[in-house]
């Protein structure tokens, strides 16, 4: 079995096609809410804390950085953040690939970024297999709130996010984007 369990999460961020149904998956995912809940339940003022519980899932953080309540992940442990992080209400990141974050990024509330690909066909997709393609920001970025930043998209350095935005492609540094999908509509 842990061989297995092995092989399954290697698979999920490995960018193979996998049973997200998995036992062993299912195990985990558990595990992270309970500790979500416990971060998104204690007192605003427990600042302290609440790093201490995201120092512990999280697979990388720096030393400043704030994620405002409530706050979501599938696993955590393929999250890393830079110095300067500052996240808003609501942000949910699913996890399932790498998601790495740079240095003084702002991001709005109700933000989603998102790894998880599933099957367009309904008869694969009900089978519950996906896989996962990761999410890279630089340094610098701020994302604008209720934007969606989708599986597989790399966002330079020095980027303005616009609120809402759909980033389904790579956005290149120093740049403002914008829409649904976002388009870059500035160099800076």
């Amino acid at each position: 079995m842990e061989m297995d369990a092995e092989k399954i999460w290697k698979a999920m961020v490995g960018g193979e096609v996998y049973d997200a149904a998995h036992p062993e998956l299912i195990k985990r995912l558990r595990n992270t809410r309970e500790k979500i809940w416990e971060f998104n339940n204690l007192r605003p003022s427990q600042e302290e804390e609440q790093r201490k519980i995201l120092r512990g899932l999280l697979g990388g953080c720096s030393t400043h950085f704030q994620v405002n309540q409530p706050f979501r992940c599938d696993y955590g442990s393929n999250i890393y953040i830079g110095e300067g992080f500052f996240a808003n209400f609501n942000l949910t990141i699913l996890d399932e690939a790498e998601v790495r974050i740079g240095d003084n990024v702002f991001i709005g509330p109700n933000v989603s970024i998102y790894t998880a690909c599933h099957p367009l066909d309904a008869e694969t997709r009900n089978t519950l297999v996906e896989w996962a393609e990761p999410v890279i920001i630089g340094n610098n970025v701020w994302i604008g709130g209720s934007a969606t930043i989708l599986p597989g998209v790399s966002i330079g350095d020095n980027v303005v996010i616009g609120a809402g935005s759909v980033v389904a492609k790579d956005i290149p540094s120093n740049t403002v984007a914008v829409g649904n999908p976002a388009k870059i509509i500035k160099w800076l």
